[in-house]
């Protein structure tokens, strides 16, 4: 009788916690924040002086990604919190929220606790505005439909997302892979990435911060012989496939060798992204676009931190 191997999750009740405290509105203000949600008068910008920190637009954004709120509802939202805790902060308005969104400019904190030693990395189509799919593959468009695109670089061991750009859907996954891994920690070893990314800017990118990256070559790749340093991982890993027998057999073997398969952790983040949040975009400039899947990634980042599922393959 043949034996069927199942992926079990070995800690579901820590897990099923985790995911019924990701619906907690249990909301504080600490000390701290509160000192910190206006800005002081001595702040240096042209202009007019900012009323609200960074801080105070940030919580307001996050609370919308996570509730899907529309900005005038996020306004609400906010004011019958600060009502029920009776304290004195004075809420942002909606218009301030959206014109502040656009130079938000918070990076992803490290939420988990060990070295990031690999980053796995993909991209991801976001709509913008246009028809639904059921009605395109249905009577087909009439209109222009927009989308955008989503790289992710996502430590597989942890879950988190550690650097997102957005970009426009004709940019190509190569050309942003320097800007990915540009604030790599240094206890990162290894980068991961599908056909995509066997480019020379992906290759020469790792290079300059001591990574190896791996990413299978092309079928029809040859070797460089004049090829420089940055190359070396590449031709080995086309040595290593033509060694294997050089055809879709060696390949999948080369891929097992290397690890390759770890590169699947980004497709499950991205599936978590849209799950969550959807895969839409509210918002309708670039510019906001970005600080909005920015938003959604620190709050993913926090829900991640929350607890993961942790499971292995057995024989049933």
């Amino acid at each position: 009788m043949e034996t069927k191997t199942k992926y079990r999750i070995r800690n579901w009740s820590q897990y099923n916690r985790s995911l019924v405290q990701r619906g907690s509105i249990n909301v504080w203000f600490s000390e701290d924040s509160i000192k910190k949600w206006n800005v002081s008068s001595n702040q240096k910008k042209k202009g007019r002086p900012y009323s609200y920190s960074d801080d105070a637009i940030l919580t307001g954004l996050l609370i919308r990604v996570v509730y899907n709120l529309p900005l005038r509802g996020l306004q609400g939202f906010l004011i019958s919190i600060v009502a029920m805790l009776n304290l004195s902060l004075s809420i942002p308005c909606y218009t301030q929220i959206s014109r502040r969104a656009k130079s938000l400019e918070k990076k992803l904190t490290k939420l988990s606790k060990k070295n990031i030693t690999d980053l796995v990395i993909d991209s991801t189509g976001l709509k913008v505005y246009g028809e639904g799919e059921w009605k395109v593959r249905q009577h087909g468009y009439t209109k222009r439909r927009t989308w955008r695109k989503l790289h992710l670089a996502v430590c597989p061991d942890s879950g988190e997302i550690f650097s997102e750009v957005l970009t426009e859907n004709s940019v190509t996954d190569g050309n942003v892979f320097p800007d990915l891994i540009k604030d790599a920690p240094k206890t990162l070893r290894k980068t991961y990435g599908d056909g995509a990314y066997d480019k020379k800017a992906c290759y020469h990118a790792s290079a300059k911060h001591g990574i190896k990256h791996i990413a299978p070559p092309q079928k029809n790749a040859r070797i460089q012989s004049k090829a420089p340093p940055w190359m070396n991982d590449r031709n080995k890993a086309i040595r290593t496939i033509v060694a294997l027998g050089g055809d879709a057999v060696a390949r999948k073997l080369w891929k097992i060798l290397t690890g390759y398969h770890r590169r699947s952790l980004s497709e499950t983040a991205m599936f978590r992204f849209k799950q969550i949040f959807g895969s839409d975009l509210k918002s309708r400039l670039l510019s906001t676009q970005r600080a909005e899947t920015r938003v959604k990634c620190i709050a993913l980042n926090k829900m991640t931190a929350l607890g993961m599922p942790k499971g292995e393959w057995c024989c049933c």
